[in-house]
Protein backbone atom coordinates (compact mmCIF):
# COMPACT_ATOMS: atom_id res chain seq x y z
CA UNK A 1 0.00 0.00 0.00
CA UNK A 2 1.20 3.53 -0.80
CA UNK A 3 -0.10 6.25 1.49
CA UNK A 4 0.81 9.89 0.99
CA UNK A 5 -0.78 12.60 3.12
CA UNK A 6 1.36 15.42 1.84
CA UNK A 7 -0.12 18.44 0.14
CA UNK A 8 -2.38 17.73 -2.79
CA UNK A 9 -1.10 18.01 -6.34
CA UNK A 10 -3.28 21.10 -6.72
CA UNK A 11 -1.38 23.01 -4.02
CA UNK A 12 0.53 25.93 -5.54
CA UNK A 13 4.28 25.49 -5.87
CA UNK A 14 6.03 28.05 -3.71
CA UNK A 15 8.96 29.92 -5.30
CA UNK A 16 12.45 28.82 -4.29
CA UNK A 17 14.47 31.39 -6.20
CA UNK A 18 15.53 33.14 -2.98
CA UNK A 19 17.30 31.39 -0.10
CA UNK A 20 19.38 32.05 2.99
CA UNK A 21 23.07 31.11 3.15
CA UNK A 22 24.28 30.40 6.68
CA UNK A 23 28.06 30.84 7.01
CA UNK A 24 30.02 29.51 9.95
CA UNK A 25 32.12 32.27 11.48
CA UNK A 26 35.18 32.50 13.70
CA UNK A 27 34.78 35.66 15.74
CA UNK A 28 35.21 36.48 19.42
CA UNK A 29 33.17 39.66 19.73
CA UNK A 30 31.27 42.21 17.68
CA UNK A 31 29.79 45.66 18.23
CA UNK A 32 26.13 45.40 19.17
CA UNK A 33 25.37 47.84 16.35
CA UNK A 34 27.39 46.31 13.51
CA UNK A 35 24.92 46.47 10.61
CA UNK A 36 26.76 49.12 8.61
CA UNK A 37 30.27 47.74 9.23
CA UNK A 38 29.18 44.21 8.28
CA UNK A 39 27.41 45.38 5.14
CA UNK A 40 30.46 47.41 4.08
CA UNK A 41 32.81 44.45 4.61
CA UNK A 42 30.63 42.08 2.57
CA UNK A 43 30.11 44.68 -0.16
CA UNK A 44 33.89 44.99 -0.60
CA UNK A 45 34.08 41.28 -1.53
CA UNK A 46 31.03 41.06 -3.79
CA UNK A 47 31.20 43.11 -7.03
CA UNK A 48 27.48 42.73 -7.77
CA UNK A 49 26.39 43.62 -4.22
CA UNK A 50 24.63 46.87 -5.17
CA UNK A 51 23.15 45.41 -8.36
CA UNK A 52 21.11 42.74 -6.59
CA UNK A 53 17.87 44.08 -5.02
CA UNK A 54 17.10 40.73 -3.37
CA UNK A 55 20.40 40.57 -1.48
CA UNK A 56 19.98 41.02 2.27
CA UNK A 57 22.62 40.85 5.01
CA UNK A 58 21.10 39.74 8.32
CA UNK A 59 22.64 41.29 11.41
CA UNK A 60 24.55 38.69 13.42
CA UNK A 61 22.32 37.83 16.36
CA UNK A 62 23.24 36.40 19.75
CA UNK A 63 21.05 35.65 22.76
CA UNK A 64 19.76 38.61 24.75
CA UNK A 65 21.20 37.23 27.99
CA UNK A 66 22.92 34.08 29.15
CA UNK A 67 24.70 32.81 32.27
CA UNK A 68 24.15 36.09 34.08
CA UNK A 69 25.35 38.17 31.11
CA UNK A 70 23.00 40.89 29.95
CA UNK A 71 23.03 42.24 26.41
CA UNK A 72 24.35 45.84 26.45
CA UNK A 73 22.47 48.77 25.00
CA UNK A 74 22.44 49.07 21.22
CA UNK A 75 25.45 51.14 20.15
CA UNK A 76 28.57 50.87 17.94
CA UNK A 77 30.82 50.99 21.03
CA UNK A 78 29.28 48.22 23.16
CA UNK A 79 30.41 44.66 22.35
CA UNK A 80 28.64 41.30 22.32
CA UNK A 81 30.35 37.93 22.69
CA UNK A 82 29.93 35.57 19.74
CA UNK A 83 29.57 31.81 20.21
CA UNK A 84 30.82 29.09 17.84
CA UNK A 85 27.22 28.30 16.90
CA UNK A 86 26.55 31.84 15.67
CA UNK A 87 26.11 32.17 11.91
CA UNK A 88 26.39 34.94 9.35
CA UNK A 89 23.20 34.75 7.29
CA UNK A 90 22.80 36.32 3.87
CA UNK A 91 19.58 36.23 1.84
CA UNK A 92 20.35 35.90 -1.84
CA UNK A 93 18.85 34.72 -5.14
CA UNK A 94 19.62 31.02 -5.59
CA UNK A 95 21.25 31.78 -8.94
CA UNK A 96 23.87 33.89 -7.09
CA UNK A 97 24.42 31.48 -4.19
CA UNK A 98 27.43 29.55 -5.53
CA UNK A 99 29.24 32.72 -6.53
CA UNK A 100 28.58 34.33 -3.15
CA UNK A 101 29.98 31.29 -1.32
CA UNK A 102 33.07 31.30 -3.53
CA UNK A 103 33.70 34.99 -2.82
CA UNK A 104 33.13 34.88 0.96
CA UNK A 105 34.28 31.47 2.20
CA UNK A 106 37.68 31.65 3.83
CA UNK A 107 37.78 35.46 3.86
CA UNK A 108 38.84 37.40 6.95
CA UNK A 109 36.98 40.68 7.33
CA UNK A 110 37.10 43.56 9.80
CA UNK A 111 33.95 44.67 11.62
CA UNK A 112 34.77 47.97 13.33
CA UNK A 113 38.13 46.63 14.52
CA UNK A 114 36.89 43.12 15.33
CA UNK A 115 38.25 40.34 13.07
CA UNK A 116 35.79 37.80 11.64
CA UNK A 117 36.70 34.80 9.48
CA UNK A 118 33.96 33.42 7.23
CA UNK A 119 33.74 29.62 7.01
CA UNK A 120 31.68 27.06 5.15
CA UNK A 121 28.10 27.80 4.16
CA UNK A 122 24.87 25.84 4.20
CA UNK A 123 21.78 26.84 2.25
CA UNK A 124 18.38 27.12 3.88
CA UNK A 125 15.07 27.65 2.05
CA UNK A 126 12.72 30.42 3.08
CA UNK A 127 10.33 29.38 5.81
CA UNK A 128 6.74 28.33 5.14
CA UNK A 129 5.75 29.39 8.66
CA UNK A 130 2.86 31.84 8.69
CA UNK A 131 4.11 33.78 11.74
CA UNK A 132 7.23 35.74 10.85
CA UNK A 133 9.05 38.78 12.16
CA UNK A 134 11.72 41.32 11.28
CA UNK A 135 14.03 42.70 13.95
CA UNK A 136 14.44 45.93 12.00
CA UNK A 137 12.02 47.66 9.64
CA UNK A 138 13.45 50.98 8.51
CA UNK A 139 11.72 54.27 7.82
CA UNK A 140 11.52 55.28 4.19
CA UNK A 141 10.93 58.66 2.58
CA UNK A 142 7.25 58.56 3.55
CA UNK A 143 7.74 57.74 7.22
CA UNK A 144 9.72 60.00 9.55
CA UNK A 145 11.37 59.20 12.84
CA UNK A 146 8.44 60.61 14.80
CA UNK A 147 6.13 58.01 13.27
CA UNK A 148 8.45 55.26 14.44
CA UNK A 149 8.08 56.42 18.04
CA UNK A 150 4.32 55.91 17.83
CA UNK A 151 3.14 52.30 17.59
CA UNK A 152 -0.19 53.02 15.90
CA UNK A 153 1.38 55.23 13.23
CA UNK A 154 4.10 52.68 12.57
CA UNK A 155 1.57 49.86 12.21
CA UNK A 156 -0.57 51.98 9.90
CA UNK A 157 2.43 52.71 7.68
CA UNK A 158 3.44 49.04 7.71
CA UNK A 159 -0.09 47.96 6.76
CA UNK A 160 -0.02 50.30 3.77
CA UNK A 161 3.34 48.96 2.63
CA UNK A 162 2.14 45.37 3.07
CA UNK A 163 -0.99 46.15 1.10
CA UNK A 164 1.20 47.22 -1.81
CA UNK A 165 2.59 43.66 -1.75
CA UNK A 166 -0.96 42.26 -1.72
CA UNK A 167 -0.53 41.04 1.86
CA UNK A 168 -3.48 41.41 4.22
CA UNK A 169 -2.65 42.22 7.84
CA UNK A 170 -4.56 39.95 10.23
CA UNK A 171 -2.40 40.10 13.36
CA UNK A 172 0.50 42.49 13.81
CA UNK A 173 2.73 43.24 16.76
CA UNK A 174 4.96 46.30 16.90
CA UNK A 175 8.27 45.68 18.66
CA UNK A 176 10.90 47.94 20.16
CA UNK A 177 12.47 50.83 18.30
CA UNK A 178 16.20 50.58 17.49
CA UNK A 179 18.51 53.16 15.96
CA UNK A 180 21.20 51.89 13.59
CA UNK A 181 24.20 54.16 13.20
CA UNK A 182 25.58 54.92 9.73
CA UNK A 183 27.95 57.58 8.32
CA UNK A 184 24.89 59.24 6.77
CA UNK A 185 23.23 59.61 10.15
CA UNK A 186 20.96 57.54 12.38
CA UNK A 187 18.59 55.04 10.79
CA UNK A 188 15.38 54.63 12.76
CA UNK A 189 13.92 51.12 12.79
CA UNK A 190 11.26 49.11 14.56
CA UNK A 191 10.64 45.39 15.01
CA UNK A 192 7.51 43.92 13.43
CA UNK A 193 5.82 40.55 13.86
CA UNK A 194 3.01 39.29 11.65
CA UNK A 195 0.79 36.27 12.27
CA UNK A 196 -2.04 34.61 10.37
CA UNK A 197 -0.46 35.03 6.95
CA UNK A 198 -1.04 32.51 4.21
CA UNK A 199 2.01 30.48 3.15
CA UNK A 200 2.08 32.38 -0.13
CA UNK A 201 2.01 35.74 1.69
CA UNK A 202 4.76 34.63 4.07
CA UNK A 203 7.06 33.55 1.25
CA UNK A 204 6.29 36.69 -0.74
CA UNK A 205 7.19 38.92 2.19
CA UNK A 206 10.41 37.01 2.89
CA UNK A 207 11.36 37.31 -0.80
CA UNK A 208 10.55 40.99 -1.20
CA UNK A 209 11.21 42.33 2.30
CA UNK A 210 9.60 45.46 3.71
CA UNK A 211 10.96 48.97 3.47
CA UNK A 212 14.49 50.04 2.47
CA UNK A 213 18.02 49.10 3.55
CA UNK A 214 18.02 45.34 3.00
CA UNK A 215 21.84 45.47 2.92
CA UNK A 216 21.75 46.66 6.55
CA UNK A 217 19.50 43.79 7.63
CA UNK A 218 16.29 45.82 7.55
CA UNK A 219 12.99 44.40 6.36
CA UNK A 220 14.22 40.80 6.43
CA UNK A 221 11.61 38.44 7.87
CA UNK A 222 12.36 35.16 9.63
CA UNK A 223 10.05 32.58 11.28
CA UNK A 224 8.73 32.99 14.81
CA UNK A 225 7.10 30.33 16.99
CA UNK A 226 4.05 32.41 17.77
CA UNK A 227 2.69 35.81 18.62
CA UNK A 228 0.27 35.07 21.51
CA UNK A 229 2.84 34.42 24.31
CA UNK A 230 4.54 37.74 23.60
CA UNK A 231 1.75 40.27 23.59
CA UNK A 232 -1.86 40.63 22.57
CA UNK A 233 -1.95 41.31 18.81
CA UNK A 234 -2.83 44.72 17.48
Amino acid sequence: MFWNEDESADAPKLPDDILDLLFAIDCKRLPVDHAYALSRAVRALVPWFDEEPHLGVHSIHVAGSQNGWERPEHSPEALIMVSRRTRLTIRVPSARADDLVARLQGQRIDISGQPLTIGAAKSKPLSQETTIFARYVAADSDVDAEAFSDESRFLEAAAQALGALDIRVRKALCGKATTLHTPDGPLHTRALMLAGLTREESIRLQREGLGPHRALGCGLFIPHKGIDPVKSPT
